[in-house]
């Protein structure tokens, strides 16, 4: 971690004075021998810097250069951005530059060499200025670490320190029109043809898709395998490679400046170079993998259920009917006391899932646990804080309403809540 701090030092020195009362807070223990750090549920606000024990002060100051850089950099330019439903390249080189990209990533292998938890942080800055548009988390979290794991030397050195510049986006393609959860459902193929892969087929939902440079296909190349998933394997496809087009932007219900795009692969020459890892070996890797993204679909609503509650108990504060404020009704007083319960119980477990990770102990059960019930509770969260702001909470200017859309996803990419609730059952049964 030290690598990363030294390499960001310049952008963390500004914060150190205005959040040095959390270091002091760090440094010293309580008289009652209580730990120094607060949990989310005992914090003044739940997006408070400096609480959760499982944090240290290295994160603090990493959290106080990424909230910095989403307020300054990207919520005031986000409502355009939803209009165009694209960021500009601009706010993703400027990411790099902020060392936002890559946190995860050994530094040797070209990226920032930070823990887990500083992946985490990113994805919980952006929840908390509530916008979703950056696909920072698809391009940092979950594509550069296939490329990490399973990539060549010359994959790893072409691709990686470009990608954590911003210089280079990345998407990960599995879903096509007739195959979403069920990844042994694909049609794309790649035959060989050679020493090289001829790629067709098409995918779609494809995150941060319209504007990838480099994109990381699930292709079947043995048809004749004894089960679809043996048979299945992934390829680096780069923009511009002759036969590889992109459809339209895809227009979504919520997060609005995510580009989301559909990819067509048409005789596509892929030389044997774009084979990430080995052949055959591509449905194993998805189901290394998986666990993580689902961690990561939980850390973003869990972010975004925290700052749903904070918008609203704000607004309910400041809202006036019948002679006070609604906050002094005491329907709305139970209300928040029940969100806040049910947040801060799931922040112990999701936390817990982030250590685990850390270590190399989060299963496929428990990330899929960890999936479904953010992802259920997230979508109660918004529909009850909006009812709490009455008609206003229906209009798309209020920030409430935006994140009741971009919450209704979550419970379906990533594998279903349905497909989650599968693979919980056969841990129980399994055994």
């Amino acid at each position: 971690m030290s690598a990363l701090f030294r390499l960001n030092s310049c952008l963390l020195r500004e914060n150190i004075s205005k959040f040095s009362h959390y270091a002091r807070f760090l440094s010293s223990e309580a008289s009652s021998g209580q730990p120094a750090r607060l949990e989310t549920s005992q914090a003044a606000k739940m997006t408070d810097i400096g609480i959760r024990r499982m944090f240290s002060a290295e994160h603090d100051l990493f959290r106080g250069n990424v909230r910095k850089f989403f307020q300054q950099q990207i919520a005031p330019f986000h409502a355009q951005w939803e209009k165009d439903g694209q960021l500009p390249r601009e706010a993703w080189l400027k990411a790099g530059q902020s060392g936002l990209l890559g946190t995860n990533i050994p530094a040797e292998e070209g990226g920032l060499g930070g823990d887990f938890k500083m992946a985490a942080i990113v994805a919980e800055e952006q929840g908390y200025v509530n916008c979703s548009g950056p696909g920072f988390v698809v391009h940092s979290d979950i594509a550069m670490p296939y490329i990490c794991k399973y990539g060549s030397k010359e994959q790893k050195a072409k691709f990686l320190p470009a990608m954590t510049r911003g210089e280079k986006i990345s998407a990960i393609a599995m879903s096509e029109p007739g195959a979403g959860s069920d990844l042994q459902g694909i049609r794309t193929v790649a035959v060989q043809s050679g020493s090289d892969y001829i790629l067709n087929g098409s995918k779609t939902f494809i995150t941060n898709g319209w504007m990838s440079d480099v994109v990381i296909v699930v292709a079947i190349t043995n048809p004749g395998a004894r089960t679809r998933a043996h048979g299945i394997s992934l390829f680096l496809v780069e923009e511009g490679m002759a036969g590889f087009k992109k459809g339209r932007k895809l227009e979504k219900l919520g997060l609005h400046a995510q580009d989301t795009a559909e990819l067509f692969f048409e005789d596509v020459r892929l030389p044997k170079s774009a084979l990430l890892g080995e052949d055959g070996k591509g449905f194993y890797y998805l189901m290394s993998e998986l666990p993580r993204e689902r961690l990561l679909i939980a850390i973003i609503g869990q972010a975004a259920m925290e700052f749903m509650f904070e918008e609203t108990r704000q607004y309910v504060i400041q809202r006036k009917a019948f002679g006070k404020t609604l906050a002094h009704l005491q329907t709305i007083q139970h209300k928040l006391a029940e969100i806040k319960t049910e947040i801060c119980v799931t922040r112990a477990f999701v936390d817990q899932c982030i250590e685990m990770f850390d270590e190399g102990r989060l299963d496929s059960a428990t990330a899929s646990m960890a999936k479904c019930w953010v992802a259920d509770l997230q979508n109660k969260v918004a529909d009850r804080c909006l009812q709490m702001h009455g008609g206003w909470g229906y209009m798309w200017e209020f920030p409430i309403a935006k994140a009741y859309a971009d919450s209704r996803v979550q419970p379906i990419y990533g594998g279903s809540n349905e497909i989650m609730k599968e693979l919980i059952a056969r841990s129980i049964f399994s055994k």
